[in-house]
Order: C-alpha cells, then structure tokens, then sequence
C-alpha cells in the first residue's frame, strides 16, 4: 500500500508576518504535504500590504493561485472559506494533521485560549487543543501586553508551541529572505519535516 503523503492545516491571519506563512507553504509543498489553507479577511489586506502576491476573491481561485505560487501538484493545496465547517479542520473526526497558524493574531491567540469558535480558523485550532495534536502559533507582536502572556501560558499548558516571530542572527542572514527561512525551518523542525534552509546548531552551512 503507498504511504499517504502527510496533511498539514496551514492558517494566516492578520498579524503581519505574511512572508513567513507563504515561505512555509512553498516548503510544506517541496515536501510533499497536502496543505489546508486557511485565510481570514484581515490576513488577505496583510497578504496585498506585504507582498506582491494578490490573492483572488474565491476560494477555489485562492487554491489555483497559492498552488502556482507554490509549485503544488493539482490538489495538493487546498482553501477552506471562514464558515466551511464541513472542511477537514473542523472536526476532530477528519483527517489527524497538525495545525500552524502563521502568522498568528493576538485577536486569534486570544480566540483560542477562551475556546471560542466563530470561524474556521478558531474552530480548527480548538479541535487541535481538544484532539491534542501538535498546534504552532506563530505570533507576531511586540511588545506583549500583561493579556498576551497569560493567553500564551494557558495555550502553552494546554500543550500549544508559542514560537513568535523572533529569527536568530547567528547564521550570519544577508537578506529579509534569511531571516524568514530561519523562522520556517524552525516550524519545519517542530513538523519533523526535513530542511535546508538553514544549518542546525554546530552543523555547518552547506556550499
């Protein structure tokens, strides 16, 4: 029987940080992951302020443009709506994946930490906590407010990864591009997906 290639549920909301979630979703894809594709309105303006990317209106014409950005296999990446809540992120009956949202909100970190589901990218990180699977939260935010903290303990107890968009130096980065492939080849580590991008601690940077 062939091995099923792994599903990843991939979120971006309106934090800045687009760049990050864009990288990681060309590499999620390199890897040969299917990808579930969340974006909320607010992410949509970030994606346009940030990036030349522009994101079409539909999400099957989300799907066609992130899949060409990306240089996905046809259906290898697909977009669920913020109300399409037969999706497989909906449920903790649908497929077992881990969920990163990046970049993460403090609007949606806090969503999460109170169990509120008023959309499919709230609804699909309470099935992750509740299901107990692997969820990554990408934040974007500085400074943290007394409220920020406390929502990033809770998540932490509740065994959420708090990994903020904070890129290290010491791989000597030369662009914006460095410092954004250090934060996604962390993600991809916590994935246990192979990278890279970067070298690991005491390895040394391929030719």
């Amino acid at each position: 029987m062939a091995e099923q290639s792994p599903v990843v549920n991939l979120a971006f909301t309106g934090a800045s940080g687009a760049q990050y979630g864009l990288r990681l979703l060309q590499c999620l894809v390199a890897n040969g992951c299917r990808v579930n594709v969340m974006i909320s309105k607010a992410a949509q303006v970030v994606i346009a302020t940030e990036t030349d990317f522009r994101l079409p209106g539909s999400t099957p014409a989300m799907a066609e443009a992130l899949s060409d950005f990306a240089g996905a296999q046809p259906g290898q990446v697909q977009v669920f709506g913020r109300e399409e809540w037969f999706s497989p992120p909906a449920s903790g009956s649908g497929e077992k994946a881990p969920l990163v949202i990046c970049p993460c909100s403090t609007g949606t970190l806090s969503a999460l930490a109170t169990g509120a589901s008023n959309n499919l990218i709230e609804r699909a990180g309470d099935v992750a906590l509740k299901e107990r699977r692997k969820l990554i939260l990408v934040l974007r935010e500085t400074p943290y407010s007394e409220v920020h903290l406390e929502n990033m303990l809770k998540l932490t107890r509740m065994g959420a990864v708090m990994m903020p968009a904070s890129p290290g130096f010491y791989h000597n980065p030369q662009s914006v591009d460095d410092l954004v492939d250090f934060m996604v080849a962390r993600i991809l580590d916590h994935l246990d997906l192979p990278q890279t991008l970067v070298p690991r601690w005491g390895e040394k940077k391929a030719d």
